[in-house]
């Protein structure tokens, strides 16, 4: 794909959203500030891209998981690693805000990421089938 654009949005609760534009109009959206910045150095230049998509609440997102060189071979080919780092980034949807109240215990924030988790490896495995 050629990347079109980088644009980063403040959200309403102060973080920062990227958002890359493809040659086509396609729309792939990060929280991840390593990959917004990565992607930034690929404005207008071919790169390759991975991202996974969800719906919520009648919506189709569509989140950049990665992007690199076009043509290159991804370095972390591990599902299981892929699907956790997703699941620790929608942490803030799983748990109802990005900046909760009061500390959320660790056994308790294990219970909501694993079973995304186990879903999001589900689909990245099913893919690959």
């Amino acid at each position: 794909m050629v990347v079109r654009s980088v644009e980063r949005v403040a959200t309403r609760s102060g973080n920062v959203r990227y958002v890359v534009r493809d040659a086509d109009g396609r729309e792939f959206s990060t929280f991840r500030e390593s990959i917004g910045e990565e992607a930034e150095r690929y404005e207008g230049r071919r790169a390759h891209i991975e991202y996974h998509e969800e719906k919520r609440a009648g919506y189709r997102n569509v989140y950049l998981d990665r992007i690199g060189p076009a043509g290159g071979e991804s370095v972390d080919t591990d599902p299981e690693e892929a699907a956790w780092r997703t699941a620790v980034e929608a942490t803030p949807w799983l748990v109802g805000s990005g900046e909760p109240e009061q500390e959320v215990p660790a056994d308790e924030l294990f219970e909501r990421l694993k079973p995304f988790k186990d879903r999001v490896l589900d689909d990245i495995r099913a893919e690959d089938e």
